[in-house]
């Protein structure tokens, strides 16, 4: 028990060593809003540098989709997911002020893979196969976006690639200064990466949950819909994972938290649907 006391104390002055030596910057991406997100950040990695990359990488993927006769094939369902964009955009504001004027793109992908994500700087896809096999309502729609929409808002993947950077360097000095060799140092990584990556995976997703409600609410969609579409989503899975080994938390912990923050953040649902509903 002792030595492994002593390995793992090595590795984490080792990360934190490295941290301390490379261009590390504390950065809060982003205003707490009605959920009180609070975190600081560390990034090595530009903000410019990951939105380059990030559209680039987008573009790409868009003319593939194109090229195979899968993007934006159904003038409904797109026009569906772009009118949920419209109405949550707008209220990225409040996290970031800078967020609504970026250069959105929203489009559908067909495939039959339950997906969508949002890159940074505001580039959107939706997989059909996550509408039609949930049957997606529209608040669940939003619900799906606006956790998307959050992960761009906080950066996440520009945190990860920066969370990456320290672990690999840390690791490689660790590796050497033990003299385990190749085999011991991709040990050590997988090791790291169950200790510091997944958990800090798990916060982002809390994260993106909790901001993601907030932002349906403020655009007028129910954020309860966050829950049932966790339910559906408990339904069609293969299976439970452990939450340890998982980038994102379990079905029902996540359930529960959006539980809690889809009450706290009813009152600006409900001010929003009063502002939409016409004077008589």
């Amino acid at each position: 028990m002792r030595a492994g006391f002593e390995w793992w104390r090595m590795l984490g002055t080792a990360l934190l060593a490295v941290s301390g030596l490379v261009a590390c910057q504390s950065v809060q991406t982003t205003q707490s809003g009605a959920v009180g997100v609070e975190r600081r950040q560390m990034m090595m990695v530009s903000s410019k540098e990951m939105e380059q990359a990030s559209a680039q990488s987008y573009q790409k993927i868009i003319a593939e989709a194109a090229q195979k006769n899968a993007l934006n094939q159904d003038r409904g369902e797109v026009e569906r997911v772009r009118a949920v964009a419209r109405r949550l955009i707008p209220m990225t504001g409040i996290f970031r002020p800078d967020a609504p004027g970026w250069r959105w793109e929203v489009n559908v992908l067909s495939s039959k893979e339950l997906n969508a994500w949002c890159m940074a700087g505001g580039k959107i896809a939706f997989y059909s196969g996550i509408i039609e096999r949930l049957d997606l309502t529209d608040d669940e729609i939003a619900a799906i976006m606006g956790h998307e929409i959050s992960h761009a808002l906080r950066e996440h993947a520009r945190e990860r690639a920066s969370q990456a950077m320290v672990t690999n360097i840390g690791v490689n000095v660790l590796g050497a200064a033990l003299g385990v060799g190749r085999a011991g140092t991709d040990l050590i990584g997988s090791a790291a990466k169950l200790s510091f990556e997944l958990p800090n995976s798990r916060e982002h997703e809390t994260e993106a949950d909790r901001m993601g409600v907030e932002l349906a609410a403020r655009a007028g969609y129910d954020p309860r819909a966050a829950i049932s579409l966790w339910q559906k989503m408990a339904k069609v899975s293969n299976g439970p994972q452990p939450q340890w080994l998982s980038t994102h938390p379990s079905n029902e912990t996540r359930q529960r938290d959006l539980t809690e923050y889809a009450a706290r953040v009813m009152p600006l649902y409900e001010q929003a649907t009063q502002r939409a509903r016409p004077v008589k």
